[in-house]
C-alpha cells in the first residue's frame, strides 16, 4: 500500500473553481486596475497641496508674521512668500531677530520700516531659531518664490559666538530645524541623525506633498501625527480640527519685554568661531548667493549685536569680526548696512531689541544713501 504522505499536496479547489490560496484576497487587481490606482495615488500626490491652498483661508493683516507655534511649518512659509510677491511687499528674512521675539507684530522691524515709509510694503518673514545653516536650507527648499525682486537679509553674528552656536562643536545636541540643514555635505559634527532618517529627510523636502503633510500635523494637530492625535482625542473629529483654520494672527508676547540689564544679564566673554572655518559664515554666503541666483537684490543688514554686553577682549573680537563681513559684502557688491550698537537700555539680551531699539533701528536704515536707494518705491 503506498505510502499517503509521501504523495504531492494539490492545490484544494471548492465548487466555485477559486484557488483557495488566494482565497484571503478580497479583490486581485488585474494589471492595467494597478495601473489606474497608481495614476490615482499620484494626482492625489500632486495636487492635493494646490487645492488644499484654495481651500485653506490665508488673507493676513498687515505686520503679519508666522505664529510661533508654527515656526517649523515651512509649507506656510513658502505661502507666505508667494503672498509677499503678490502684493509687492518686500520680504524681510532672518532669524527671531527679524521675527520679534520681545515684541508684539506691531512693533517688529519690518513693522517701522513700513512706517517710515508711509505704507506696510515689508513682510516680515523671520522664523524664531533660523540660524543661517537653516535658513540657506529655508530659501533652498521653501523660497523659490522669493525671486526677482528685492530683499533686506539680516545678519546676525551671534551664531558664530561658540562652537556650539556655529554647530561645529562635535558633541551631539539638538538645535532648530535640524531637517533645513545639508544632511550629508558639509558635515555638522554635532549632526548624529541616522543615514536612513537623513535620506528620508533629503527625500521629502524635496516633494511638496510631505511639506504639505507637516503643514497639517503642525497647525491642526499639535505637532503630533494623526494617528498619534487619535489616540490622545479618540472622540475628536480631525476633519474638524482641520477646519477650524489657521492659528490666530495676534500670538502673544513670548518674553517680558525689559532690557537685559534689568534682568540682571552679566557681561559676556565668548568664545567667538574663526570666520575662516564658521559653518554658520559659510551659511550664510550660501544663502546671500542663492537669493542672488534668482535674480533678487539683496540687502544685508549686520546687526546691530548688544555690543554693552561684551567685555573688552570679546568687544574687540567681534569689532574685527564686523570688518571681516563688511569687506565681503563690499567686495561681493552686497548692499549693506552695519549700524553702530543701540543704546544699552533697548536691548532685551545679546542681540534682541525692545521696541524702541527696533524703531530707532528702522530710521538708521532709512538714514543710510544705500538702504534708501535700495528700499525706494
Amino acid at each position: 500500500m503506498p505510502d499517503r504522505g509521501t504523495e504531492p499536496q494539490q492545490a484544494t479547489k471548492p465548487r466555485s473553481g477559486i484557488d483557495l490560496r488566494f482565497g484571503s484576497n478580497a479583490m486581485r487587481l488585474s494589471g492595467r486596475q494597478w495601473a489606474v490606482a497608481g495614476l490615482v495615488c499620484l494626482a492625489y500626490f500632486a495636487f492635493t497641496p494646490s487645492l488644499w491652498e484654495r481651500t485653506e483661508k490665508l488673507d493676513p493683516p498687515p505686520d503679519y508674521r508666522i505664529p510661533y507655534d508654527l515656526s517649523n511649518d515651512y509649507w506656510l512659509f513658502s505661502r507666505c512668500a508667494r503672498l509677499a510677491e503678490a502684493r509687492g511687499e518686500m520680504p524681510v528674512l532672518g532669524d527671531s531677530v527679524v521675527w520679534g521675539q520681545y515684541v508684539k507684530r506691531d512693533a517688529t522691524l519690518s513693522h517701522y520700516l513700513g512706517e517710515r515709509s508711509g505704507a506696510p510694503r515689508f513682510a516680515n518673514l523671520g522664523l524664531d531659531g533660523a540660524h543661517p545653516a537653516a535658513l540657506a536650507g529655508l530659501l533652498r527648499y521653501y523660497g523659490g518664490d522669493i525671486a526677482g525682486g528685492r530683499v533686506i537679509l539680516h545678519a546676525n553674528l551671534l551664531w558664530t559666538a561658540s562652537k556650539k552656536h556655529d554647530l561645529s562643536s562635535e558633541k551631539e545636541f539638538r538645535f532648530n530645524h535640524p531637517t533645513l540643514v545639508p544632511q550629508f555635505v558639509p558635515c555638522i559634527p554635532c549632526y548624529t541623525e541616522t543615514r536612513p532618517k537623513r535620506l528620508s529627510i533629503a527625500i521629502e523636502r524635496q516633494i511638496t506633498f510631505f511639506s504639505w503633510a507637516n503643514h497639517l500635523r503642525v497647525a491642526y494637530f499639535g505637532q503630533q501625527d494623526l494617528p498619534t492625535w487619535t489616540m490622545e482625542h479618540p472622540t475628536a473629529n480631525p476633519v474638524a480640527a482641520m477646519g477650524a483654520g489657521l492659528p490666530a494672527a495676534d500670538d502673544p508676547l513670548r518674553h517680558e519685554p525689559i532690557s537685559w540689564t534689568a534682568r540682571g544679564v552679566e557681561k559676556q566673554d565668548f568664545a567667538w568661531v574663526d570666520l575662516e572655518t564658521s559653518l554658520q559664515w559659510r551659511f550664510f554666503r550660501e544663502a546671500v548667493e542663492t537669493l542672488r541666483a534668482r535674480g533678487n537684490k539683496v540687502f544685508v543688514l549686520v546687526g546691530p549685536f548688544n555690543e554693552h554686553m561684551l567685555n573688552d577682549e570679546s568687544l574687540k573680537v567681534y569689532a574685527g569680526r564686523k570688518r571681516t563681513v563688511a569687506a565681503w559684502l563690499a567686495a561681493n557688491q552686497v548692499p549693506h548696512l552695519v549700524p553702530p550698537p543701540l543704546p544699552t537700555e533697548l536691548y532685551a539680551d545679546a542681540s534682541h531689541p525692545l521696541a524702541e531699539g527696533y524703531r530707532l533701528l528702522a530710521r538708521q536704515l532709512w538714514e543710510s544713501a544705500d538702504f534708501a536707494r535700495f528700499a525706494a518705491p
